[in-house]
This record gives C-alpha cells, sequence and structure tokens, in this order.
C-alpha cells in the first residue's frame, strides 16, 4: 500500500468514526458526538497500524491496554469496536439503551474494556498501574495507551499520574492529550496552547510530541517516536478541532453533550461523506509472551500470637503481608509513604520487587492497585485510613469497574490519641459500607487480623481493613477461624439482660465493661461484630431475641453510617434479608459525636463516651431490675 493509500484509508476510517459517533448519539438522544469527532484522527491511525490487541483473546497477556480516560467519548470507542469487527451495527445503535452494553460511559460489561471510565482524571493514573505491572511484572513489552481529554488535565490526580510515570520510567505508557479547546461550559484552562501542555509534562520527564490532530501524517509520526522510546513515558499533544468535519459543529460552543436531531444528523453524515461500512483488521501481538515469573508458591503460614499479649492490628497486618506473599507470589503490596506506620514495609524489604511505594499520593495508590488487577495481581493498598477519602471517588469508580482490590486503613478513630483530629478515619466504615458490593473489615487483635487478610486476597470487590493503632490484647487462640460475614460472641448466658455489640478498640472496652456489669450483677452478651459488611444478622437477631430487644452499639467512629448503622439495617426488612422476629429493639449508639482533640487515647475514648464507663451507663439505663449473679 502506498503512502496516499494509507493516508486516505485512515481518513476514510476517521470519517465513518465520526459519522457513526453521530449516527448512535442520535438514535440514543443523547450522549457527546462532537467530543468523540475531534479525536477520530487520532484513533483511527492507532487502531490501523499502532494498536496490538487480540480481540478474539482479550486476556491475552501480550496485549496492549487502551483506555478512554475521556470515558465521555464513549461513542467513538464504540465506533472503533464495529470497524474492528467485533460489535455490528445493531448493537452500535443500542447506545445508552436499557439492558445495552454500551453504556453512556465505558465499563468492564465489555470485554475489551479493562476499567470503567467517565469520571475525569482517571485513566491516566489507572493506566500508571497497568504500565507497572507491564515493565515490572509481567516484563511483556506491551504499551498502554491512554486517550485524555484537555478539559481532566485540571484533576490533580492527572499530575499525580505524571509524577509516577516519570518516577518509574514508565516508557511502555502513551498518553494522547485530545486538545479540542472546548470544555462543557466553554473555553478550557489552557485553550490551544499546546506548548503548555508540553512544558508541564517536561518538567515531570516526560517526552512530549505537540501535533495537529487531524494531520494523519504528523499523528503517525508521533505514534512511531512514541512506541520507540525507552527511557521515559510519551505524552503527545494533539491540537484538534471539536466537532470536526461539520461546519455547524466544528470549533462551537453549546454543543457538549447533546445529541444531533434526525435532520441536522443526516446533513451532517452528508457532509462527512456519508455512511461507510469499513471492517479492518487490527494487528495483533507480534510477541507471544508468558508473564515473568515472580515467585513460587509457597504453603500459606500465617503468624500466630500468644493468647494475653498485646499485638496492635497493624501490626499483624503487616505480618500476615509477608505470610500471603510467600503463599501467592501475584500479591503485590502498595503505601502512601506510611508503610513504617502500616507496616507494610516489612513486605517492602521482603518482597522489594512486587512493592511499589506511591508516595503521598493516595488518587495514584489506589488507581494504581485498579490497574495491576487488570493484569490478574492482588493488589494491597495501605495507608492511614483517613486519608483513603482523597481517593474516594477513585474507590467508587474501582466498583464501577468491578475491581477487586485489597485497602488497609490504620490509625482510625480517637483512639489514635495525641495526632489529633486530622489524622482520625471517624468517616471510613460508612464511606467503604457505601460502596457497591464491597466488604468491610474490624479485627480487633492479632490472630483475627492474621486470619482476616488471608482470606482478603480472593475476596471479591472493593476489599476494606481497618486497623487500630494502639496494642490491643490478644484475645482469641491462632486457631480460631473468621469467617467474612460471621461475628463472635465472646461471652454469653442464658441470662443475659442486654447484648453489647464492638468491632476493634471498642470490643476491648466492652470486655472490661462485662466485668464490670457482671460484678454488678449485671449479665450481658458481648458480640465482636469483625465483619461490618457482610454483618452477621443471624447472629444479632439471636441475641435481640435473648435480650430482650437491649442492644448497645459502640464504635471508634462518627454515629453516622458506620457500625451502628450497620446493626440497625441487620433489623430491616429488605427483599433479599429475613425479617427479625423478635421483641421491639431498644438500641443505643455509643459512637464518637464531638470534634475530638489530642489526647491519650484512653482521654480520648472516655470523652467521646465509647470507653467502658459508658458502656456500663448505657446498659444500666436498659436494664431496670438486674438479677444476682
Amino acid at each position: 500500500m502506498t503512502t496516499q493509500e494509507q493516508l486516505h484509508r485512515w481518513h476514510e476510517l476517521a470519517q465513518q468514526l465520526r459519522v457513526d459517533s453521530i449516527r448512535t448519539t442520535t438514535v440514543a438522544g443523547s450522549g457527546h458526538p462532537t467530543s468523540s469527532m475531534s479525536p477520530a484522527d487520532l484513533m483511527a491511525v492507532l487502531l490501523s497500524k499502532y494498536l496490538r490487541y487480540d480481540f478474539n483473546n482479550p486476556d491475552n497477556p501480550n496485549n496492549d491496554r487502551l483506555i478512554f480516560s475521556k470515558g465521555h467519548a464513549a461513542p467513538l470507542l464504540y465506533s472503533m469496536y464495529k470497524a474492528a469487527g467485533v460489535i455490528n451495527d445493531e448493537e452500535l445503535r443500542s447506545l445508552r439503551h436499557f439492558g445495552s452494553r454500551l453504556e453512556g460511559h465505558p465499563t468492564p460489561i465489555l470485554p475489551w474494556v479493562d476499567v470503567a471510565t467517565g469520571s475525569l482524571g482517571q485513566g491516566l493514573p489507572v493506566g500508571v498501574g497497568i504500565a507497572l505491572a507491564g515493565k515490572y511484572l509481567d516484563q511483556l513489552p506491551y504499551h498502554t495507551w491512554v486517550l485524555l481529554g484537555d478539559s481532566e488535565t485540571a484533576e490533580g490526580s492527572v499530575w499525580e499520574a505524571f509524577d509516577h510515570a516519570a518516577h518509574y520510567t514508565l516508557d511502555n505508557l502513551i498518553a494522547i492529550i485530545d486538545v479540542n479547546r472546548l470544555g462543557q461550559r466553554g473555553q478550557t484552562e489552557l485553550g490551544w496552547n499546546t506548548q503548555a501542555y508540553a512544558k508541564r509534562a517536561m518538567a515531570f520527564g516526560w517526552q512530549a510530541i505537540e501535533i495537529d490532530g487531524h494531520n494523519l501524517t504528523e499523528i503517525d509520526q508521533a505514534y512511531s517516536a512514541a512506541v520507540t522510546v525507552n527511557d521515559r513515558p510519551t505524552v503527545i499533544i494533539a491540537r484538534t478541532k471539536k466537532g470536526k468535519g461539520v461546519a455547524s459543529l466544528e470549533d462551537l460552543g453549546g454543543w457538549h453533550g447533546k445529541a444531533l436531531k434526525s435532520d441536522d444528523a443526516k446533513r451532517a453524515i452528508s457532509e462527512l461523506g456519508g455512511e461507510r461500512q469499513m471492517t479492518i483488521t487490527v494487528d495483533t501481538p507480534e510477541e507471544q509472551g508468558q508473564p515473568a515469573s515472580i515467585g513460587n508458591p509457597q504453603p500459606l503460614q500465617l503468624p500466630k500470637y500468644n493468647k494475653g499479649a498485646k499485638v496492635a492490628t497493624r501490626r499483624a497486618y503487616g505480618d500476615a503481608l509477608v505470610a500471603l506473599g510467600a503463599a501467592q507470589p501475584n500479591i503485590i503490596a502498595l503505601d502512601a509513604e506510611v508503610s513504617n506506620s502500616t507496616y507494610a514495609e516489612d513486605f517492602a524489604e521482603t518482597y522489594p520487587e512486587r512493592y511499589f511505594e506511591m508516595y503521598i499520593a493516595e488518587q495514584q495508590m489506589v488507581a494504581a492497585a485498579v490497574g495491576l488487577q487488570v493484569r490478574e495481581y492482588k493488589p494491597f493498598a495501605s495507608t492511614f485510613a483517613a486519608f483513603f477519602t482523597r481517593a474516594y471517588d477513585f474507590i467508587r469508580m474501582a466498583a464501577v469497574s468491578r475491581a477487586n482490590i485489597k485497602l488497609v486503613g490504620s490509625h482510625a478513630g480517637v483512639s489514635i490519641g495525641q495526632d489529633g483530629a486530622s489524622q482520625m478515619a471517624l468517616e471510613d466504615l460508612a464511606a467503604f459500607r457505601a460502596v457497591w458490593s464491597s466488604t468491610v473489615l474490624y479485627p480487633s487483635d492479632a490472630n483475627q487480623t492474621a486470619k482476616l487478610v488471608a482470606q482478603m486476597s480472593d475476596r471479591n470487590g472493593i476489599v476494606y481493613l481497618r486497623t487500630t493503632r494502639e496494642n490491643t490484647d490478644i484475645i482469641y487462640d491462632a486457631q480460631e477461624e473468621f469467617p467474612i460475614g460471621g461475628s463472635k460472641i465472646i461471652r454469653s448466658s442464658d441470662r443475659d439482660q442486654a447484648t453489647v455489640i464492638g468491632a476493634g478498640i471498642t470490643l476491648h472496652e466492652a470486655i472490661k465493661a462485662y466485668e464490670r456489669l457482671k460484678n454488678e450483677g449485671i449479665t450481658v452478651r458481648v458480640i465482636d461484630a469483625y465483619s461490618v459488611k457482610p454483618i452477621d444478622m443471624q447472629t444479632l437477631h439471636q441475641a435481640a431475641r435473648d435480650t430482650k430487644g437491649n442492644l448497645v452499639v459502640v464504635e471508634d467512629h462518627w454515629i453516622e453510617g458506620g457500625l451502628g448503622a450497620a446493626v440497625l439495617d441487620a433489623f430491616a426488612g429488605t427483599s433479599n434479608t429475613p425479617i427479625y422476629n423478635g421483641p421491639q429493639l431498644r438500641l443505643i449508639k455509643l459512637a464518637v459525636r464531638d470534634m475530638p482533640s489530642s489526647g491519650t487515647p484512653e482521654e480520648l475514648l472516655h470523652a467521646a463516651k465509647i470507653d467502658a464507663n459508658a458502656i456500663v451507663e448505657a446498659v444500666k439505663s436498659q436494664v431496670r431490675q438486674p438479677v444476682g449473679v
């Protein structure tokens, strides 16, 4: 094929992508045709010549990866799939219809989509995670391509990605910025100042290439340069026009997120040269290697702790992660520069080739975990629990991606002591409970922590483990089991007058309260609700029946949304849960209500009224006629 023939073929394909983006959004009555039209030339060249992808085998480890960080340009992505012959025209026209795989923004319901996008500023950070896997773990020569919109470069997470990609010399990562100048409500921050984008990228250590995003020769040359660089990531900064190719749309505001009406669409399609039905053969990967071996699995030997000793659950997390790493070579650890507090440093020292330091960039850390799990690794990411709030949108979108990631938050609650409120996670249980299909675990001792960490590895979805800063008593034997979705009744009798439910640090306060109440002739049941989500409804219902509905829930967390809310939800009938049948509930929630300050853990637990004293008073308020022991 001559150069002119190739250029003509690319042009025709780009026009087809534009036409199909208009057609599918017009049928849907909504969507982003103009945002899909600006990068059509960029994607036509990529699909025709540079992308190496086996559409018949999306799990091929040698496949390039393509992420539309600019997720609202989904019509363009789906038009590319049609051009590649993996969806037909009928499915293309099902865009945004109920039950269609072609959602308004891409999701992994489609086998060729690795992660959900649409919340801007996330695609490049996730791409960093995939590129880390490719360069350091798989050690395979595939590239990760990420299409960004210019507006989303205002997001700080994008620059976290620029920083980390350069730090790890990810020469297998290629970002393409579609600089079409127009955002949702007008001109973007930098407009068409591609030089400003380039200077910023180069300051982070990237190769930056400025091009006319509609000049097919320049696009070809930029891609050729990008795939040959071997010491840094590359960003291609492409000046384009929104709505390219249609005079009534091109570079005009007011069209963002608007589908064309039928008559306008017909005129636009005619101006673009009419419908085309080109199908191209996308090149499959030239190399067919297997991911590098990163260790041989050993029998799992979890740490064991002696009953009566004092060990922080964060310490047990670090110990258990090392043990799990020996048993499962696909375990990867990440941390946000607090590994000497979360004890992820132990894994880093034992398996440095499987540890990635994300520094103080929590968004990038969670995004990297999402990227790593795309390549079937099992990432454990840890930081202070409070700082996961910075990455909450990434966690939310990870659920949309059906991602399997393990997140571990230490230094939770007022019990951390003197550091004060800025370091205290008091929202984390509520936040993680609200994530779709999540698992939320809150161990109270080291042996329990080790067993739960082992189970996290094979648990699907977003799995969150909350650990405690303080050393706490070992109350369980190392042989005890703690199934997710269960709980432990650690004090009970057939004369219990109330039930006290705690987890983590407050369980130890509940045990203290039990002893004091027992000495006063009041017997209570104590439940360790270590599995906050899913919670053990059966045990809670039985306890409520046995103790006349008297329940006291105590937690080191704001009163909204945490353990107390989880317990209440266990008694709310839904189509999927058994209806509680027993005495009327008389439930007291003990939780943090006032803004905490610095102080000792004991002072702060007491001030928050979540210590043994508060539990004793709450139980006494429920129990009118104590009985003798």
